[in-house]
């Protein structure tokens, strides 16, 4: 038996794990997935998350929301820590509010978030603390 069997790995011929385990999930599967208000509305989706180079600790995650079928919509970073994950709705709720979030610190589609601007960074953490 190949040693990525054994270890419940589900790979085939090389290829990268993307499958969901109970604990684990790969960042091109965190993409895309919905993320929900505390009343259960969904809000958007997470486009990406950012992780730190050193550490590898997911620190943010961007959430797509707004606009009309992707147009219009912007993008607003959350701290990985506002996200909790319920298997009931196979997506992550968060503890906030459609109204708070329209006013959090984002970015358009199509610009750049400057991640290396501490001052970027720090808005985005004081807006959540």
């Amino acid at each position: 038996m190949p040693a990525h069997t054994r270890a419940g790995l589900t790979a085939n011929d090389g290829d990268v794990a993307r499958s969901k385990t109970a604990a684990l999930i790969s960042a091109d599967k965190v993409s895309s997935t919905s993320v929900y208000d505390p009343r259960g509305n969904h809000l958007g989706r997470v486009d990406t998350v950012m992780i730190d180079k050193t550490s590898g600790k997911v620190v943010y995650a961007v959430l797509s929301f707004g606009g009309f079928l992707g147009i219009g919509e912007s993008h607003y970073p959350l701290p990985w820590r506002e996200l909790k994950y319920d298997p009931r709705q196979d997506g992550y709720v968060v503890s906030i509010t459609e109204e708070r979030l329209k006013g959090a610190p984002s970015y358009a589609p199509g610009t750049r978030a400057d991640w290396a601007d501490r001052a970027w960074t720090g808005r985005i953490d004081a807006y959540y603390r």
